[in-house]
């Protein structure tokens, strides 16, 4: 009898429990959102634009601090809580906050599952794999540079996060900002590659705020935020 309360009190507490991150599903994809018919097709490899892309993140590259090399080098990981710091200090915790946690790992996905297929199709060759002068600070990749997935993904958060908080509106969006600005100075896109990135992002925000799954998770997240943050 007391094995068979225990599994029942297991399974109960399995059913309360989030999902885990692997196990979110994006909002929306690329069926929904072809980025390839929305975005302009990237500059050609040999093309002026490509040239002056590639002599602005030399001349970044020459001036970078070591400071600004360790932040892009954070700024790599692909996640909300890259918001933390200055703007919610330490309340700001995934530990604390599960409803939250579980709708931004489906806000995550969404990008992914939206601008992957894109990436594939529009395959605009990295800076480093046009010119070996080019010495990215993170990971190499030989994925499709255009748009920047980070800066997507940065931009969607942010516009997300400050319908939650529009008390920090202002500070959140030049983080989003920033986020992307951090893909320049690792050398790892081009600047028109964040250009696409924030149109992607915001395209995607207008497209999932009016999808019923998507309000039905925003409000308890919100809530729970808003609550933990002492808003």
């Amino acid at each position: 009898m007391r094995t068979i309360l225990a599994a029942a009190a297991m399974l109960a507490l399995a059913a309360f429990a989030p999902a885990n991150a692997e196990d979110a599903k994006p909002f929306t994809d690329a069926k929904t959102i072809d980025l390839v018919t929305i975005l302009p097709p990237p500059p050609a490899r040999d093309s002026d634009k490509t040239k002056a892309e590639l002599a602005e993140i030399l001349t970044l590259q020459v001036e970078r601090t070591p400071e600004m090399v360790a932040h892009a080098k954070a700024d790599d990981e692909e996640t909300v809580w890259r918001f933390a710091g200055e703007l919610f200090g330490p309340k700001f915790d995934k530990t604390k906050l599960p409803k939250f946690a579980a709708f931004f790992d489906r806000v995550v996905e969404t990008e992914a599952a939206v601008v992957d297929p894109a990436k594939k199709t529009l395959n605009r060759p990295r800076p480093h794999m046009v010119s070996d002068i080019v010495k990215p600070v993170v990971k190499l990749s030989s994925s499709g540079a255009y748009p920047s997935g980070h800066t997507t993904l940065g931009t969607l958060m942010g516009i997300v996060l400050a319908d939650m908080i529009p008390e920090k509106r202002a500070e959140i969006m030049a983080r989003a900002w920033d986020y992307g600005h951090s893909r320049l100075v690792a050398g790892i896109h081009y600047p028109s590659d964040i250009e696409m990135g924030r149109i992607s992002g915001s395209v995607i925000a207008v497209t999932i705020v009016r999808q019923d799954d998507f309000k039905a998770e925003f409000a308890p997240a919100k809530a729970e935020l808003r609550a933990a943050l002492g808003y």
